[in-house]
């Protein structure tokens, strides 16, 4: 997990700067909607769901807006259809690329998402080419300066946690859990006392790609030209970033 947790923190950071600014809201919009398409309106019921609105709610989205995008999806209210896809691709250095996408035109975004690959030094790759490098997974970061390792481990593992990592170099602990109990040993974890950084589900990669500076900033900027991208829901990399550029990016 070397430099996971850094790199994990400094997009969670810039995900607010961008909710600030309305980018990230029909993002979250589209997933609320087909989350509640997909498993019914009601979040205890919906684990998906549960994740989608908790996400909303840390980017302080009106209410409003989450009801709306929940009864579009049960459709209580008109609303667009959207179609998911995975998308599979290598970026520079050989680097695992996996899109999760939510379209009303796949052809449209297919063909937008292969042109932004290909100016960054990247490619589409065949199904099955690079999803067997990730697994999906709940990750929570904790600030290795709000709480002592004991307590924290006794709690996770107490809540459900799977895993509890703590790198010497980085400044987080890194809780992995499953899908489905990454929001109740978050809860447990806030009920402690104990102050959560960043709590997402997410697709972990199993091993790492380690970049030189070079493919290193080319790699970060085709990952923010995707992300900018209105139909991708989520990029997940497998690349390992240089302390030094790690520092760049975060200031």
């Amino acid at each position: 997990m070397s430099g996971h947790s850094k790199w994990a923190q400094i997009k969670h950071k810039k995900a607010h700067v961008d909710a600030k600014r309305g980018k990230i809201f029909s993002k979250i919009v589209k997933e609320i909607t087909v989350s509640a398409r997909l498993g019914g309106g009601d979040p205890l019921g919906n684990p998906r769901l549960r994740t989608a609105i908790e996400k909303a709610k840390e980017v302080n989205m009106p209410h409003d807006n989450i009801k709306r995008a929940v009864m579009k999806g049960t459709g209580e209210l008109p609303g667009v259809s959207y179609e998911e896809n995975l998308y599979e691709a290598y970026g520079p250095g050989g680097v695992a690329i996996l899109l999760e996408i939510l379209t009303d035109n796949r052809n449209r975004t297919s063909s937008e998402i292969r042109s932004i690959l290909t100016k960054n030094g990247g490619n589409l790759g065949e199904t099955g080419c690079v999803s067997w490098i990730f697994e999906k997974k709940g990750y929570i970061l904790v600030e290795k300066a709000k709480v002592d390792e004991d307590t924290l481990m006794s709690v996770a593992l107490e809540a459900g946690a799977e895993d509890m990592r703590g790198d010497p170099k980085e400044d987080n602990y890194e809780i992995i859990t499953s899908p489905e109990e990454m929001i109740k040993v978050k809860m447990s974890l806030e009920t402690a006392g104990i102050p959560v950084s960043l709590a997402e589900a997410t697709m972990l990669p199993k091993n790492y790609v380690l970049l030189d500076e070079k493919s290193a900033e080319q790699m970060m900027r085709l990952e923010e030209a995707l992300e900018e991208h209105e139909d991708v829901q989520n990029v997940y990399t497998n690349f390992d970033v240089p302390d030094e550029i790690i520092v760049k990016v975060g200031r």
